[in-house]
């Protein structure tokens, strides 16, 4: 499977983004999804996953700003980010795993996405 992310940018602090990742030569359903980020000299980052019965979990910083969601027919996830810090700068990368869960381990996932780079500023 391929995963190509879409929707980073340049935005002020407390603005919005909607990152999309469109999934092709296997069909969305088969897996559960996640985003991480990555700021530089940090480790790669859980940001919130979907499992294939769209259950969702996100990381501690993320709640109630992220929202994560699928939409199969269309093969894509989103990540709605809202209230966004300048900490929150950082390139994010889509992921897929062949599970019914997501987790937080970047470890656990079989396909990546390159990324899309995300800076906030404050």
């Amino acid at each position: 499977a391929q995963l190509v992310e879409s929707g980073g940018g340049l935005v002020q602090a407390g603005g919005s983004l909607r990152l999309s990742c469109a999934a092709s030569g296997r069909t969305l359903s088969s897996f559960s999804m996640a985003w991480f980020r990555q700021a530089p000299g940090k480790e790669r980052e859980f940001v919130a996953g979907i499992g294939r019965s769209d259950q969702i979990s996100y990381g501690n910083s993320m709640k109630g700003r992220f929202g994560i969601s699928r939409d199969n027919a269309k093969n894509t996830v989103y990540l709605q980010m809202n209230s966004l810090k300048f900490e929150d700068t950082a390139v994010y990368y889509c992921a897929a795993r062949v599970s019914i869960w997501a987790t937080i381990s970047a470890y656990d996932y079989e396909y990546w996405g390159q990324g899309t780079q995300v800076t906030v500023s404050s």
